[in-house]
C-alpha cells in the first residue's frame, strides 16, 4: 500500500481535511505538492506540521482560472518531474433554501468551485499521468449530489457535476495505469465530535483521519483495479 515517493498533489490542503492528508501522505513517504490561495498559509502548514522541505512544495493557485491552474502544474513538474496523485480536497457550502428563493449566483459559485476547479486540475494534471502510465485522482463529494435533499440545491448541483466529470475520467482512462475515484462523506468530522459527543445528528459523520486512510488505500497498488467508485464513508449503504 506504499505511497513512498509518489508524488502527491493536495488542492485545498490548508483546509480541515486537506491538513491531516498531506500530514497523513508526508508520513507515508510521499512528496506533497500543496495548492491554496495564499503561499504564506501553505508555506506555515510545512512548518506547522515538520515537513521536509525537499519533499513540500507549495503554490498559490486560484482554481477557477486554467492559467493559474495550468502554472500550478508546470512548477510542480518543474520540481519534482511528475505527478501522480491528485487528492480533490476543495470544500465548500452554499444552501439553505428551496429552489425558488435561490439565487442564480449561489448555483454559479458552488459550480465554479466543484466543476470548473474540478476540470482545470483534471486538464493540467491528469495528462502526465497517463504520460507515466501510472495515477490516482482522487475527489471527496456527498450523497447530495445523486441524492439531493430540500434546501441544498447549489451544493448538490455542484457535486452532480463534479461527480459526473469523475466519472467520465474513469471511463475515459481505464486501462491506462490512472484510476479516478469518489469518496462520499456527510460531514466531515475536523473536531472528532461523533466520538467526543455523539448524537444521533453527528452519527454519519466522518472525521478527516478516516477519510485519509481510505485515499491511502486508493493511491496503493492493490487498489489499482478500483475505478469510478463511489465509495460511502458514512455508515449506511447508498
Amino acid at each position: 500500500m506504499s505511497v513512498q515517493d509518489r508524488v502527491v498533489v493536495v488542492s485545498g490542503a490548508t483546509g480541515g481535511l486537506g491538513r491531516v492528508a498531506t500530514q497523513r501522505f508526508a508520513a507515508a513517504g510521499a512528496h506533497v505538492a500543496l495548492l491554496g490561495r495564499t503561499k504564506d498559509k501553505l508555506d506555515a502548514l510545512v512548518d506547522e506540521l515538520k515537513l521536509d522541505k525537499q519533499r513540500a512544495f507549495t503554490h498559490a493557485v486560484d482554481l477557477s482560472e486554467a492559467d493559474s491552474v495550468e502554472e500550478a502544474a508546470a512548477a510542480i513538474l518543474k520540481q519534482f518531474g511528475r505527478i501522480e496523485v491528485l487528492l480533490n480536497l476543495v470544500g465548500g457550502w452554499i444552501g439553505g433554501k428551496p429552489v425558488v428563493d435561490t439565487d442564480i449566483d449561489d448555483i454559479n459559485s458552488m459550480l465554479e468551485q466543484h466543476v470548473r476547479a474540478s476540470y482545470y486540475m483534471m486538464k493540467s494534471f491528469v495528462p502526465p499521468m497517463v504520460k507515466g502510465k501510472w495515477g490516482r485522482v482522487l475527489s471527496v463529494s456527498s450523497p447530495s449530489g445523486s441524492r439531493p435533499p430540500g434546501n441544498n440545491a447549489p451544493y448538490a448541483v455542484g457535486k452532480a457535476g463534479m461527480e459526473a466529470l469523475m466519472l467520465s475520467l474513469a471511463n475515459e482512462v481505464m486501462g491506462s495505469g490512472v484510476t479516478a475515484n469518489l469518496v462520499l462523506v456527510n460531514t466531515i468530522d475536523t473536531k472528532h465530535e461523533r466520538d467526543n459527543n455523539p448524537s444521533e445528528k453527528n452519527a454519519e459523520w466522518t472525521t478527516p483521519e478516516e477519510i485519509s486512510a481510505t485515499l491511502l488505500h486508493l493511491c496503493s497498488q492493490e487498489a489499482g483495479t478500483i475505478n469510478g467508485a463511489r465509495i460511502p464513508l458514512f455508515g449506511s449503504p447508498l
